[in-house]
């Protein structure tokens, strides 16, 4: 075990791994697991509920000789090309503590001859967390790619996003950003709710189809109200620069399995031995509620947890 002065990293068994790490400071506790991954397969209050999905059947396994959902946050790279993305994470990964971080480092993919890391930093007091992803080419060719980084949310919780700043006509003439569609995107579900400001995707249990869409916005933020806990995931998008899926830094999927809030940086060549890193920044709030899922409701209950 290893500790500052407030944070305690131990390794611990979990879910049926048994060379897992916790990290809490006493008020949150994060899991990563290392029998597989990078994955953190759990984020929650000490004694709460874990806010990640997990999937119970996959819990405790590895080896596997297909990806795995699994469940929790991991790292992938953009844009999503079968067989490619779904390189396999099924086996240990190695775990370097350095002070109140922990850094979580994959075997180079026989697939893709990426190489992929997670490091995990919790701050001393409350519930803030850095996670620094970082992909690595150890391969022969130029590959070009962004760092994408999807957490998976428990069931029975709503997203939220917010749209770039607006504005009103005439005054503001220029687009502000893209809303993308896929083949599979039906705007009217009952679980999307469109607001001037803000975003919401439901996750239902009962759903028979999936929904996914995406957005770009220079301070990318999504939320996950979970009954009365709230997970915020925050990053900086660079305006300017070629992103994934015509120009998106968010995006945001579900099923009747889970719903993913998903980040991604820019599109760019990275050369063999070059690194890209990708950091989002997570927090999580207690006793949140949202009486009025209008504009002035999360203005009011949501927008002041999420500016930086």
């Amino acid at each position: 075990m290893t500790a500052t002065a407030a944070v305690k990293i131990e390794k611990t068994a979990y879910a049926g791994w048994p060379n897992c790490y916790r990290v809490t400071n006493g008020e949150v506790e994060l899991i990563v697991t290392t029998d597989v991954g990078p994955r953190v397969i759990r984020y929650g209050f000490v004694g709460g509920q874990n806010m990640f999905k997990e999937f119970t059947p996959q819990l405790g396994k590895s080896g596997e000789k297909e990806w795995m959902p699994r469940g929790g946050h991991r790292v992938w790279a953009a844009p999503e090309i079968k067989p490619i993305t779904y390189a396999l994470d099924n086996g240990p990964v190695k775990a370097q503590i350095k002070g109140d971080a922990i850094e979580l480092t994959q075997p180079v993919e026989p697939e893709t001859g990426l190489q992929k890391q997670i490091i995990v930093k919790l701050a001393p007091s409350g519930s803030k967390v850095e996670v620094i992803h970082r992909l690595t080419n150890t391969g022969t060719k130029v590959s070009e790619l962004a760092p994408w980084a999807l957490t998976m949310m428990a069931q029975g919780g709503a997203a939220i996003t917010g749209f770039p700043p607006r504005g009103v006509h005439p005054k503001d003439l220029d687009p502000t950003n893209p809303l993308t569609m896929w083949a599979y995107t039906d705007f009217s579900d009952p679980r999307w709710k469109f607001m001037k400001k803000y975003l919401v995707l439901k996750q239902d249990r009962a759903a028979t189809t999936a929904q996914k869409t995406g957005l770009f916005n220079k301070n990318t933020w999504a939320a996950y109200l979970l009954g009365s806990d709230l997970f915020i995931k925050r990053c900086t998008a660079e305006a300017g620069k070629p992103y994934p899926d015509f120009g998106l830094s968010f995006e945001t999927f579900t099923n009747s399995d889970f719903l993913e809030l998903e980040t991604l940086g820019p599109l760019q060549k990275l050369p063999k031995g070059s690194t890209v890193e990708h950091v989002e920044r997570w927090s999580l709030h207690k006793n949140v509620h949202i009486s009025e899922w209008t504009d002035a409701g999360l203005d009011r209950v949501v927008l002041p947890l999420v500016q930086p």
